[in-house]
């Protein structure tokens, strides 16, 4: 089976970096500066916890031309950069495209590529680029899967991640998880905002900690009133305290560990033009839907420095 993974930031590399060390037939598609490191140096890749570097020499092209053929392509590009190469995946042969990341507006993203076998997939790795590596934490974990009332892609998608050390959930509804997923780290893409990347001067800030939870539930709320599923299932009883708890305990650590750096403020403060993005349309969604949210907007307005 051949693999196209198209974008070689931090999710992009871990993902094309199991694949080759499955034994996968793995192809990178990578640009300047860093396409020419990875060429020469093969695919450097630090974990935050561990010790060493993994070298990995992921064949690496610079362009998707039409007569390219891959058994299906993984495109690893932030929410703001899909819409650029619409015309270039639809111009190719391959079939099978899975969107890896953010999004909002999947059904419209599909919309786009009526021939294609269109799927989306969310991974769980962060980190960042440094100008010769990687530097990351990937648990190795992907949900994966269609849109709702698509034809079920959970054979194919079996077969491409057969071997690897990937733990997958295929979701039958990735639309929903999208969305539910937005909804949840938007706030805390706030919180990155209101500090300027330094969440731990929210440590032991319960008040705003917990309005990050409010405009949560905001969001799930008016995602589920507008006839949608929330997703995962752990999430589907946000009214309760138990949920409050919860996304308490986890943003309590965030604000008080590396993990805050690692998992929100590096990727919040290196793409608030996906962030910014992201929030227009889900205020477009709770707009169209009469959905209330004024927590929520009061985050927003807090973190105006950087939303655009």
């Amino acid at each position: 089976m051949r693999i196209l993974v198209y974008g070689a930031g931090v999710l992009g590399c871990n993902l094309a970096n199991n694949f080759f060390r499955a034994g996968k037939d793995v192809t990178l598609l990578a640009r300047g500066k860093w396409a020419e490191e990875i060429k020469n140096n093969g695919l450097r890749i630090k974990s935050k916890f561990k010790p060493g570097i993994t070298v990995s020499r992921v064949p690496t092209v610079t362009e998707l031309e039409p007569d390219d053929g891959y058994d299906v392509i993984f495109v690893v590009m932030r929410y703001t950069q899909i819409g650029a190469i619409t015309d270039i995946l639809r111009a190719n042969k391959t079939k099978n495209i899975i969107f890896v990341g953010n999004n909002v507006r999947a059904d419209g993203l599909a919309a786009l590529l009526p021939e294609k076998k269109v799927m989306f997939a969310f991974t769980s790795a962060a980190g960042h680029r440094e100008a010769d590596r990687v530097v990351s934490v990937d648990l190795k974990k992907v949900t994966v899967g269609n849109l709702r009332g698509a034809p079920s892609n959970e054979k194919l998608i079996g077969m491409i991640f057969e071997g690897t050390k990937y733990r997958v959930t295929y979701e039958p509804n990735m639309g929903d998880y999208l969305l539910c997923h937005a909804a949840f780290v938007l706030p805390a893409a706030f919180a990155c905002y209101k500090t300027d990347g330094d969440l731990r001067k929210l440590k032991g800030d319960t008040a705003y900690l917990g309005k990050l939870i409010d405009a949560n539930i905001e969001g799930y709320r008016a995602i589920k009133n507008a006839g949608h599923e929330i997703l995962p299932d752990d999430n589907k009883d946000f009214e309760s305290a138990a949920y409050r708890r919860t996304c308490l305990r986890f943003f309590r650590l965030m604000c008080a560990t590396d993990l805050g750096k690692i998992c929100a403020s590096d990727h919040a403060m290196n793409a608030a033009d996906e962030m910014s993005a992201l929030d227009r349309d889900l205020e477009a969604f709770f707009d169209k839907n009469g959905a209330d949210h004024p927590v929520w907007r009061e985050l927003e307005k807090e973190a105006s420095k950087y939303l655009k």
